[in-house]
């Protein structure tokens, strides 16, 4: 019995680990609904995400480090790490994202049509790191 209890402790610890390493702050304006079905995507996708409604996105942008020409209709930020996801970057790709500490932030450049809440995916999403280099093809 002990031994059941124990195993149960650190597996509800390591879950709680996992989601914390699963989770963001999105802002975005309140009367964007392509934001909506982004945020739903990532919570499909096994993402925790606060969402937080702004009507000043350029500030949001501006204090968190978004490159000029990387814009994008709204702007995450993955709570354990840091890190910034602009625009409508797929969950496959915010998890490479995480797995590269090193990387500061990824983008999908205004709002690509063929996106996570802007239509359907096929294969030829580019998006780029903070530098504007090519991040990953989905």
């Amino acid at each position: 019995m002990k031994t059941y209890v124990i195993a149960a402790a650190l597996l509800t610890a390591a879950s709680g680990a996992y989601a914390s390493d699963k989770s963001l702050t999105v802002y975005f304006d309140p009367n964007c609904g392509c934001c909506t079905g982004w945020v739903q995507h990532m919570r499909e996708s096994g993402f925790a995400v606060n969402a937080v409604k702004t009507g000043d996105m350029a500030a949001v942008k501006q204090k968190l480090g978004v490159p000029a020409g990387l814009e994008s209709c709204h702007t995450g930020v993955i709570d354990t790490t840091g890190q910034i996801v602009e625009g409508h970057v797929p969950a496959s790709v915010v998890n490479k994202l995480i797995a590269r500490e090193t990387t500061t932030g990824v983008s999908a450049p205004g709002m690509p049509a063929n996106s996570p809440g802007m239509g359907p995916m096929d294969g030829n999403l580019v998006t780029v790191d903070f530098t504007g280099q090519p991040f990953s093809r989905d």
